[in-house]
Parts: structure tokens; sequence; C-alpha cells
């Protein structure tokens, strides 16, 4: 027995003995060439070992290499794919006689990976080797080399453990050559702990890429959970200026994988990301600006879902419940939003201001006009003001996706156009936008509308469809047109279409027809009661100031055909005057040339009156430009309404006075209203004038 430990004793000695001496005894070229042939029958390629190797076995396995160099492919744009300043490995040997893998140092130092696709689509990293990247015989037949099941499906894995495990000062590129694409991944450091597979394992680094530091943190609490496909709790970052991505939940590895967490996404500006990413955005506006999106997202491959989310895109700020579905041609989107507010003028290219035009204008009464608020204006350095632009529409992401949304907003922005709270349903389908607007708040009306964008084909088409109770025309007129001569309360029905590549071709393209009714109301700039009693103080009173015409009714229906406004049946009724009218409006050009009849009449009737009532007409033309509109009595007209049919005018005449001259009936009543108060004014607040009086300042006693 004594001679048997002897035996034993003596072995372990020269085993040990060996160990320790062979580092010594064998030179390094043998190390050296044993490594660099195992490599070439492997890969096929030369590994150069061109500086100081080392090989020790005990107290542990430890090779050092210095200056390593691997040959690239044939006919690669770099002669090395990977080279290596120095490389450290640490095991413990006694543990490898066990089955476990214990690294007590892993360094990679300043490592520069080329990886490269040729123009044939052959990648370097595809070795021309005979067999190299086969299944083994062992896993095609399930042969006794097969490591042992763990009985759900997945592989084993080895006992593991790593101690300091860094990458220093990398270098990673790629290029492509069938395409010209080309990216540089620089200064990569990593830092990896695994004590064992049943406890954390953490990773953190950075690296730099397109003149940005990207900061990358990693954890998760069971990897051998993780690997077998059990949900395993994970935390990710990814930090950078142009970019902020944090990830805090769980992680199912299996088929297909699945998510299931909390996001935290936030883009300082969205065109910077862009540009960083090498896809530099040319929309038109200033936004795109920042992005910040939280909530609770469950995802596979395909389907992704956010709940209680928070969305922030520039100014908007967006709650509500999304899903997504990339699994089809182009990804579907589907959910509910609730936005506080859509400004889409960040999105439209700058207004251009006029040059030298003075805001307003002057019209040719004399009377000065208020400014006249400008849409965008072309590209044309000598745009007047308001012109619509000729900017190609930016359309393309109505094809970037598939929509279907609820979305309750609660005001939009669009130019100088302000809408109130809306519910609007959202179908986006293949480029054809459907929006139907359940609920409208509009200066002070309300109402519904339906709008179709269709971007499908190579020049877009609009409809668009409206009808709105109580709005207010002056803000309404002057936000969208730039036209502030209209006031009052009114109801709208519109319907149109349209198409072209830009607004200026949309608006030059403009189809369709509509009702306008306005009550309780004024036309501001003339006073048509006055032109009668004095042709001159009808455009500017006696101090000055411009006048206006109240009216208890405005109502008309009109056409619209390539770009042009038509109107034919005007009509205004007010207590002594009736007016009809008639006129286009060339929108395209943003011009008027309208007609006026306005009519003294004997009667006080206003909203409901009687339109046929006889009286004296006194034509008015309206023309101009939308920002300068003028106003000038048409005698001309008048002379020839006269001369046309002297005695229906002198008819009309004749039973005006008579109705006026009545006693007990409608001229006790004007004296009434038009009685002068002590100051001058009239009794009422001067809302009627004399009548009497105002027939004798143009025709007499």
């Amino acid at each position: 027995m004594k001679k048997v430990i002897f035996v034993l004793v003596t072995l372990v000695a020269v085993v040990l003995i060996v160990a320790v001496a062979a580092p010594f005894l064998i030179p390094a070229e043998t190390y050296r060439e044993k490594i660099v042939e195992a490599a070439r029958d492997a890969t096929g390629r030369e590994l150069s070992l061109n500086g100081d190797i080392a090989f020790s076995v005990l107290p542990r396995l430890e090779l050092r290499a210095e200056d390593v160099a691997f040959a690239n492919a044939p006919g690669a744009a770099t002669p090395q794919m990977a080279t290596l300043k120095e490389l450290i490995l640490q095991l413990q040997i006694w543990p490898l006689l066990s089955g476990e893998v214990k690294v007590d140092s892993f360094v990679l130092d300043s490592p520069v990976i080329n990886l490269e696709i040729d123009k044939n689509g052959r990648p370097n990293w595809q070795f021309d080797v005979a067999g190299a990247g086969s299944t083994s015989s062992a896993a095609q037949g399930g042969g006794d080399s097969a490591a042992p099941s763990t009985g759900d499906g997945m592989t084993a894995l080895p006992e593991i453990s790593l101690g300091d495990v860094r990458l220093v000062d990398g270098l990673v590129t790629y290029r492509d050559a069938r395409g010209g694409e080309s990216v540089a991944i620089s200064e990569i450091q990593m830092k990896l702990s695994l004590p064992d597979l049943d406890s954390a394992v953490r990773a953190e680094g950075s690296l730099v890429w397109n003149g940005e530091t990207l900061s990358l943190n990693f954890e998760t609490e069971n990897l051998r959970g993780l690997m077998a496909g059990r949900t395993t709790p994970l935390a990710l970052s990814l930090e950078s200026n142009p970019v902020k991505l944090g990830y805090k939940g769980s992680v199912t590895k299996s088929a297909p994988p699945k998510i299931d967490g909390e996001i935290d996404l936030d883009v300082p500006s969205i065109r910077n990301l862009a540009s960083w990413t090498g896809n530099p955005l040319e929309a038109p506006g200033k936004g795109l600006g920042p992005l910040r999106i939280k909530g609770k997202i469950a995802a596979t491959d395909k389907v992704f879902a956010f709940s209680e989310a928070s969305i922030g895109l520039d100014e908007m700020k967006m709650t509500g419940d999304l899903s997504a579905d990339i699994g089809g041609k182009r990804p579907s989107l589907k959910g509910r939003l609730d936005i506080d507010k859509i400004d889409l003028n960040i999105y439209m290219p700058p207004a251009q201001e006029a040059q030298g035009a003075t805001a307003g204008g002057s019209s040719s009464g004399g009377a000065s006009a208020p400014a006249a608020t400008s849409a965008p204006a072309a590209t044309s350095a000598a745009a007047g003001p308001g012109e619509w632009s000729d900017e190609p529409l930016a359309l393309e992401g109505l094809k970037a996706a598939n929509v279907d949304f609820a979305l309750s907003v609660g005001e939009i922005l669009v130019q100088e156009i302000k809408v109130g709270r809306s519910a609007l349903v959202v179908a986006l389908k293949d480029g054809l936008l459907n929006l139907d607007l359940t609920e409208l708040a509009l200066y002070g009306g309300a109402g519904k509308g339906k709008i179709a964008l269709d971007a499908r084909g190579a020049v877009p088409k609009l409809t668009k469809s409206f009808v709105m109770e109580g709005i207010q025309a002056k803000p309404l007129l002057t936000d969208a047109a730039g036209f502030d001569r209209l006031s009052g309360t009114g109801r709208m029905d519109i319907a149109v279409t349209a198409k072209g590549r830009s607004q200026k071709e949309m608006v030059g393209a403009l189809n369709g027809k509509g009702a306008v009714k306005f009550v309780n109301g004024a036309i501001e700039g003339i006073d048509l009661a006055g032109m009668v009693r004095n042709v001159q103080s009808a455009f500017l009173g006696d101090n000055g100031k411009a006048q206006k015409t109240d009216f208890a009714e405005l109502s008309g229906t009109f056409t619209i055909t390539k770009g042009i406004l038509q109107n034919n049946d005007l009509l205004m009724l007010n207590p002594l005057v009736r007016l009809s009218g008639k006129g286009s409006s060339d929108l395209p050009k943003r011009t008027v040339n309208y007609r006026l009849e306005p009519k003294v009449v004997a009667s006080l009737e206003g909203q409901g009156g009687d339109t046929g009532a006889k009286g004296l007409t006194v034509p008015v033309i309206v023309e101009g430009p939308w920002h300068d509109i003028s106003y000038r009595p048409d005698l001309a007209g008048l002379v020839g309404d006269l001369v046309k049919d002297p005695g229906k005018a002198l008819e009309g005449i004749k039973d005006t006075v008579k109705d006026l001259k009545k006693g007990g009936g409608l001229g006790d009543v004007l004296k009434g209203i038009a009685k002068p108060e002590a100051d001058g004014s009239q009794e009422g607040g001067g809302a009627l004038p004399d009548a009497k009086k105002l027939l004798k300042g143009i025709f007499g006693d």
C-alpha cells in the first residue's frame, strides 16, 4: 500500500514539475507555430503572432500574446480582418477538470475588427474551409457528443464564472461594396461581470459613432434562466446626446421572443437624431424637434402594444393606448390618443414677408383697412401679401403606415386658423387619409366635417365637407383669408375638392359648392344707407373714421370651379336697406370682383323681411386684392338702369316716398326711431337713419 501511495505521489510530482517547467523548456516558437497551424486549419487564413507570446499552466492556465493579426479574405479592402495589441487569458485550471469555466481575466487590448461585404454579397467572415460552419455529425445524428438537455428544450449550459473581462479601446468598421455603405464604431470600451450563471450579469461600456459617445448599461438577474427561455428580469439603458433609451421589465427568450416592461425614450431633436444616423430629414418647417415617450410596453417580434402611454412631440402632449403590427407590407397602428394641441404650422414652410407692402393698404375712398394676416407665401422673392405657397406638399409620410385611431384634440392650428376642441376618427391606409370630425369647435361655433387626402397617386387629391353652426365670421375670415370686413354669427355648408402637388396648385384646382348665412352682423368699410344720404360720407364719416353697414341677415350660395368662386344670389336684409349682389373671387390670385345693389326701402323689417320691396338702388363695385379691397359707387350703372327703364325707376321712387309720408304708419315709426337726441345722436344709439332726410339729401324736397 505504501508503494502505491509512493507511486501516486511521484506521478503527481512529475506532472507538477512538467507543468511548471514546460513553459521554460519548450521554445515559444513551438507554441506560436501550433497556434498558427490550428487557426489555419479552422479558417483557411493566416494568424500572425508578431509580438511576444507566453504560456503557463500553473498556478493557472495563462496565455499572453502581443501584436496579433488575422488575415482578411482575398480581394478585401484591408489586408487584415482583425488586429489586436495584446491578448490576456487566465483560466483556473482545476475547475476545468470538472467541466467548469472560471475566467480570472480575459482582456482584449485595442482590437480592430474590419467587417466587409464584397460586390458579390459575400461577407469576409465566411471562411473557405471544407466542413467549416456545417452542422456536426453529432448534432445531425444526435450522437453521444451532444450536450445534455435541460428538459425545457434548451441545451444545458456549462458552469461559467467571469472575473476581469474587458475590451479596451476597440474599433469596428463595416463596409458594403454593393451600395457603398460604410460605418465605423470607435473607442469601444466594455466591462462584463458574471459571478455565476445563477447570479446577476452586468455589462457596461461606451463607444463613439458618428462623433457622438453612446453609453451602454445592461443587467439581468439570471443568465441561466434567460438562456433557457424563462421569463427573466432585465434592465437596459442607452445614453447619448441625440437619444436616450431606458427599459426595465422582463424578457422571454422563446419563439417568438417577448418583452414586457416600462420604456422611456427621450430624443431632444428628431432632426438631429436623423442626421446622426445618416438619414437627414428635408421636411419643411421647424417641427420634428423633441420627442419623449414613456409607458408600458408589451411586444413580440412583430406586434407592439403601449398602455398608459405618455407622448410628447414638439409642443404637443399626448396620452392614450397604442398598438402596432409590423408584420404586413406597411406598419399598422391602432389605438386612441388624447392630444392637447396640434400646431401644423411648424411642419409647413415659413411664411415669406411681403417686400415693400404696407399692412392693410388703403381703399379708394381713403379708409385705412386693418392689416391682413398673411398665409404662407410662394418661394418668389417678389411674392405679395398672402400668396399661396408653391413648395411641394410633404405627404410621403402618409405612405409610411396604416392607421386606425380615435383622436380627441383640444386645439388645432393651421396657418392662422384656430380650431377648438375636436374629436376625430383617423383612418389611413396605403396613403389615403380619411378624417371624420365627429366634434368640431370653430370660432364660437360647432359642427362636423370630413376630410379625405389621397396621396396614393402622383398628384395628391383633397376632399372636404363641413357643416358649421354659430360661427363668428370676423375672426374666422381674418385668420383664414386675411379678410376682416364681415362680422356676424353664421352657418356654413361647404363641400370642396382639390388636387395638386403644392398649396398653390390645390387652390387653383379647387371645385365645390356651399351656402352661407350670417345674422346680426355688419359689413365694415362702407355705410350703404349713408351712401344714399351722401355718397362721399358712405366711406368716411364726419370724423374721418371708416363706416359700416349693419345687417339682420346676410345669406348666399356659391360654387367654386377651378379656384374661381362664383356667387349670384347674395342677399342682405336690413331696416331701410335691402342688399343683393353677385360676382366672383379669384382664389388663386386672392382678388374680388363683385357688384352690390343696395336698395333703400320703406320697411323696418330686417331678418325675414320682404326681399321684393320696392325702393331706390345705388350699385356698389367691390374689387381688388384681399389685402386691399376697394369700394366705389357704380354711378354709371345707376344711370344705365335709369336709361334702360326710367318708368320702373320712377315708380320705385314714388312708392318709397309715398310709403314714408303715410300718417300713423311707417312714417310715424321712423320719426320716433330717428328722433335726434339733445347731443345730436339718434335715439336707440343711432342704429337707424332718418329716412325722410336721407331721401331729401339725394332728391331734394
